[in-house]
């Protein structure tokens, strides 16, 4: 079973089966009917923490709608944060953002509605706050960001869905590595940092500028294994209330990948 380098997704309930309900996956048009597949499965499926009596399985619909809701409203309030200059509240935000963040990964059955859309929306806020500070400095940045991000994220579905780059045990291990090599050099910077030792990987430099390309290339081809990861629940029959959890877990890796595009935007824009 591979596993994915967002922590989110290590919690979702996985099965043998298939859940027979239309996936990321290119190769989910050969499923069987999930109805048959459901019902000749349930047993096994409460054993294994799969969708069980009273629960339909997940479906791709729960897993785009949810993922869209979240997104939406992480954008909207950060437009407004960003707008409105309630730049103060991105510390705030991006606290409650990171303990609900915490909160998700060690108790997924929380997961749903309202912790989720909570964590959207304080990470909304928080990227609200610091985009509007870069976009006084760097007009035009914070549209840059957004569609940098959102084009990231579509051409990397279409990477997955089309199987351009396949995501076999040997990509989730090379990633997982490189994963483990980009937060190192993460601390290692801020350690430094705080000892007023500039390293390079953060001044705007060249340095700079080709790490923060290899931090946009992890965390997109992240996005890969989260789709794998979201593919394999559907296929397997999670509960469809772990439509919120895949959400979250797409979402955690969207914020990194956009973090880091405005990071680069602005050592582009550097006199």
């Amino acid at each position: 079973m591979r596993t994915s380098s967002n922590p989110a997704f290590r919690n979702l309930p996985q099965g043998q089966g298939n859940g027979g309900y239309a996936t990321f996956d290119r190769q989910g048009g050969g499923a069987m009917s999930g109805a048959s597949a459901y019902a000749d499965s349930r047993a096994s499926q409460v054993e294994h923490g799969r969708a069980g009596s009273g629960e339909r399985p997940i479906t791709i619909d729960d897993v785009v709608m949810k993922t869209g809701l979240s997104a939406g409203t992480a954008l909207v309030l950060g437009t407004l944060t960003a707008v409105s200059g309630l730049y103060a509240l991105a510390l705030p935000a991006f606290i409650v953002g990171f303990v609900v963040s915490l909160v998700l990964i060690f108790k997924p059955q929380w997961s749903g509605a309202p912790l989720v859309l909570l964590y959207s929306a304080a990470m909304g806020v928080a990227l609200g706050g610091i985009t509007g500070v870069f976009d006084q400095i760097y007009p035009g940045i914070a549209l840059q960001a957004i569609v940098g991000t959102a084009g990231v994220f579509l051409g990397m579905l279409v990477v997955y869905k089309t199987g351009a780059v396949r995501v076999t045990p040997r990509f989730t291990k090379w990633l997982m590595g490189a994963l483990i090599g980009v937060v190192v050099l993460m601390l290692f910077n801020l350690v430094m940092s705080l000892f007023g030792i500039n390293t390079g990987l953060r001044d705007g430099g060249p340095l700079a500028i080709g790490f923060s390309l290899l931090v946009i290339g992890v965390a997109a081809f992240s996005l890969l294994l989260d789709f794998d990861q979201a593919d394999q629940a559907i296929r397997g029959g999670a509960p469809a209330k772990f439509a919120w959890y895949i959400a979250f877990g797409l979402m955690t890796t969207l914020v990194w990948l956009y973090i880091e595009i405005l990071r680069l935007l602005s050592y582009l824009r550097q006199d």
